[in-house]
């Protein structure tokens, strides 16, 4: 699918790689949608983007009503949708009993899931239904592509990751069904798992923990950039053979217990 004045959404666009995203869709030539609950954040990115080139809405994910409010919005902006790519998330940590034996409240667990997995869910289903309505592109005829983020914790979490472990499993287990189910309509279904990835959070954190974070890492020895995920998605979405699959970003780390 060329980039060239097609409609990309991104979830958290506002900021980390969601924001990276944003930025190498524009510079390959397609305009941007953002769902954030961080509307400043947004803003930031719509305002260095400009405004011709993208827009954005406060939205959360996970709520039903938020989510179409968003795609109302977007539609208004912008008529129709070629590419949704779901960065938006929430990092959570919890071991199952705490140091006294209590166990991790469930409410904690539910959050993890509702908004990782059943928020890149409700947005996928509504992206797909816009996308149902393009006209067939190339010559493969596709419609559209879905980009889930998954993590390295789907594969091998670490103490105290469960609820998030699952959350990115789930998306990774619902990669493949997902684009079964959108085949027929041409709209290609994939995930990335990034693994240490250099976000202003990490970076933010002191050098040892960074060493620490980088030292399982195989090549190249350091983080990954942000752009690096934002040029997978544009890679992605430029090679059509590509379908119900997850992708490892992580410089061929396989993490650790801690």
């Amino acid at each position: 699918m060329e980039m060239t004045n097609r409609i990309a959404l991104v979830t958290g666009g506002g900021s980390g790689l969601g924001r990276a995203t944003c930025e190498q869709l524009v510079a390959a030539g397609a305009k941007v949608f953002i769902f954030d609950m961080n509307e400043a954040a947004a803003a930031e990115t719509v305002a260095m983007l400009g405004t011709d080139n993208a827009a954005s809405a406060a939205v959360n994910v996970s709520d039903e009503a938020s989510v179409a409010a968003g795609f109302a919005a977007l539609e208004q902006r912008f008529g129709e949708l070629h590419l949704c790519v779901n960065c938006a998330g929430i990092a959570t940590a919890g071991k199952i009993l705490d140091r006294d034996n209590n166990p991790l409240p469930l409410s904690d667990f539910a959050k993890t899931i509702n908004v990782n997995l059943v928020g890149s869910f409700n947005v996928a289903r509504m992206a797909a239904a816009l996308m149902a309505k393009n006209a067939p592109m190339g010559e493969a005829g596709e419609r559209g592509l879905i980009v889930n983020t998954a993590s390295v914790a789907a594969f091998e979490g670490q103490l105290g990751q469960c609820a998030y472990s699952a959350s990115k499993g789930g998306i990774v287990g619902m990669t493949l069904p997902m684009a079964r189910d959108l085949a027929k309509l041409g709209i290609r279904v994939n995930a990335i798992a990034p693994g240490i990835m250099g976000t202003p959070m990490l970076l933010a954190m002191p050098e040892n923990v960074q060493e620490g974070l980088v030292a399982n890492i195989q090549f190249p020895k350091r983080m990954g950039l942000p752009k690096e995920y934002g040029d997978l998605v544009v890679h992605l979405a430029s090679n059509s053979y590509i379908n119900g699959e997850t992708i490892r970003l992580d410089g061929g780390i396989r993490m650790q217990p801690r």
